[in-house]
């Protein structure tokens, strides 16, 4: 079943718990990104969890593989229950994250592990490179090679689930940025509505303004999560 996560960009903990305290019983998921960690330190992930929210902590780790190490073991000790990296750190990096939540987790499974392959924000033509086989043909070899380094999924556009899935397959997480109620457009290029991300196999649909910028933030989460179900 596809969850809904909605995402906190918020400058500080007060207007951040403001909205989920709003969203506190609909959306089990929500997202804490640079802007509010960096204002609040991992304090903000503890407050969220005693909200009974899962916490989605969107840092788009990219360094050494020891530095990462190091991050992702302080971030699940913080209680983040998802993280997210880049794929472009390549394998050694990878596999020092799961080094770093083995060390962290005490046993336990520990935060699900996310590789970013393309920012939903971007298109071909915004990359400082060419991509001769096409931007979806790139996000799908940095899936695999994803798959490959023992992560857990990745972030990805709606677009591109179908292709990763058959790729890695169905075990292989997809969480989809970038989900727009048809109503609604923005800074994102690469978008689908929230029936389109289930129906091609997305694990997790962040959403950000369509629900934080609403009149009733609750109402249109659960408007969307509706719409997943269609």
């Amino acid at each position: 079943m596809s969850e809904l996560v909605v995402a906190l960009d918020y400058k500080n903990a007060d207007d951040a718990l403001a909205m989920a305290r709003m969203v506190s019983g609909t959306a089990p998921w929500v997202k804490v990104g640079l802007e509010l960690f960096c204002a609040e330190g991992p304090q903000i992930v503890s407050r969220l969890k005693d909200l009974d929210f899962k916490v989605f902590v969107d840092l788009k780790f990219f360094d050494i593989p020891n530095t990462v190490k190091g991050a992702v073991r302080s971030a699940t000790r913080a209680g983040a229950d998802m993280l997210s990296l880049h794929a472009l750190g390549g394998e050694r990096m990878a596999v020092a994250a799961r080094e770093g939540r083995a060390e962290a987790a005490g046993g336990e499974k520990g935060p699900l592990l996310m590789a970013i392959t393309i920012l939903t924000s971007m298109s071909a033509e915004d990359l400082p490179f060419p991509v001769p086989g096409g931007l979806g043909e790139s996000v799908l070899d940095l899936a695999l090679a994803t798959s490959q380094a023992g992560l857990d999924g990745v972030v990805c556009s709606g677009l591109e689930v179908e292709s990763i899935k058959a790729k890695c397959g169905n075990d292989f997480l997809c969480l989809t940025p970038g989900i727009r109620p048809a109503s609604v457009s923005d800074d994102q290029r690469r978008v689908v509505t929230p029936a389109q991300a289930v129906r091609s196999g997305s694990n997790f649909l962040v959403v950000g303004r369509p629900i934080t910028g609403a009149d009733d933030p609750e109402q249109a989460a659960s408007a969307i999560i509706r719409d997943m179900k269609t």
